[in-house]
């Protein structure tokens, strides 16, 4: 839901004498946001069996928009938070996501506050299952929200595009981190035939990571591959790992599968297998299910999920 609201911005103060603000900049604002809740069968390998949950997969909710300055300058701002349907109440009920604000221009962009690094945002479109067990971030590190964060996107040049997160440190005894990537096409594979990424996180959340990402469009089916190599700041749990993923789309159906795998060089392997299908029922609303088997070999469990869910967008 899109509005737009007319402000007074007064030019109070001039950037340099070339400046020219108008009186009457227009405000936008989008509010927009998902509800995603499933009923969800879990097998944890914990002696329990398996047990039946109402599940709020990141359902959220937010507003975003911005303001013209002038011709070459707009400030821009988000704020997102994250509501779990499935929850009666209390402190957990309503989290904080993505919230910044920041400037746009031929510059690129840049922000600060509360905003994924962009090794999390390199990804682009493979995890296939994001938001639900099988999401990456099951597996893999590098999945990170984090506040004290200043961001930068480039323009696009010939469609590659540089961006940097800087992430300060609240622990004097911690180092701030920087995330670092660079990237080549559309992410929706609208503009480009593939899609490729590659970021490197130093001393971000405690660890260091390398993460390459490529996809593509075979007729109408997107495949695509991540590899992932991480440790922990101090030279401990290192590991390296991949994702692969495949999504047809046929008529009002996605079928969709991916497989996740994390080599540890002591605690073993970890790995992932879903397969699932979406039906859309119109433009914003579908219905799925999906399955997604985990072994994890350091504590010896193997856990099984399965679900039947609706998503509605607005």
């Amino acid at each position: 839901m899109k509005k737009t609201l007319l402000v007074t911005v007064p030019a109070i103060l001039a950037m340099s004498s070339s400046a020219v603000f108008a009186d009457d900049q227009p405000l936008t604002w989008d509010i927009y946001g998902k509800i995603n809740v499933s009923l969800q069968s879990n097998d944890l390998d914990d002696g329990n069996g398996s047990q039946t949950d109402v599940v709020s997969n990141s359902s959220r909710f937010g507003i975003q928009g911005g303001t013209q300055l002038n011709d070459d300058l707009e400030v821009i701002y988000k704020l997102e938070w994250q509501v779990d349907l499935a929850d009666l109440g209390g402190s957990d009920n309503l989290k904080s996501r993505n919230q910044y604000i920041g400037l746009k221009g031929n510059f690129g962009e840049i922000t600060i506050g509360r905003r994924d690094t962009v090794l999390k945002t390199i990804q682009g479109d493979i995890d296939v299952f994001s938001d639900y067990e099988a999401d990456v971030k099951a597996l893999f590190e590098g999945e990170n929200r984090l506040s004290n964060t200043v961001s930068y996107y480039s323009p696009a040049f010939n469609q590659v595009r540089f961006q940097v997160s800087y992430t300060a440190s609240d622990d004097p005894l911690i180092d701030d981190g920087i995330s670092t990537a660079i990237s080549y096409g559309d992410e929706g594979l609208d503009d480009t035939s593939f899609y490729l990424g590659g970021a490197v996180d130093r001393k971000v959340d405690g660890y260091d990571i390398e993460r390459v990402v490529g996809y593509t469009k075979l007729v109408s089916t997107i495949v695509g591959l991540m590899w992932q190599q991480q440790e922990k700041v101090d030279g401990t749990a290192e590991a390296d790992g991949y994702v692969a993923s495949i999504k047809y789309p046929y008529n009002n159906f996605t079928f969709k599968a991916q497989y996740q795998r994390m080599d540890f060089s002591v605690d073993g392997v970890e790995s992932s297998m879903a397969a699932g299908v979406d039906y859309k029922l119109g433009k914003n609303t579908k219905v799925y299910t999906w399955y997604t088997g985990r072994d994890l070999d350091a504590i010896d469990v193997n856990q099984s999920y399965l679900a039947l869910g609706i998503e509605h967008k607005f």
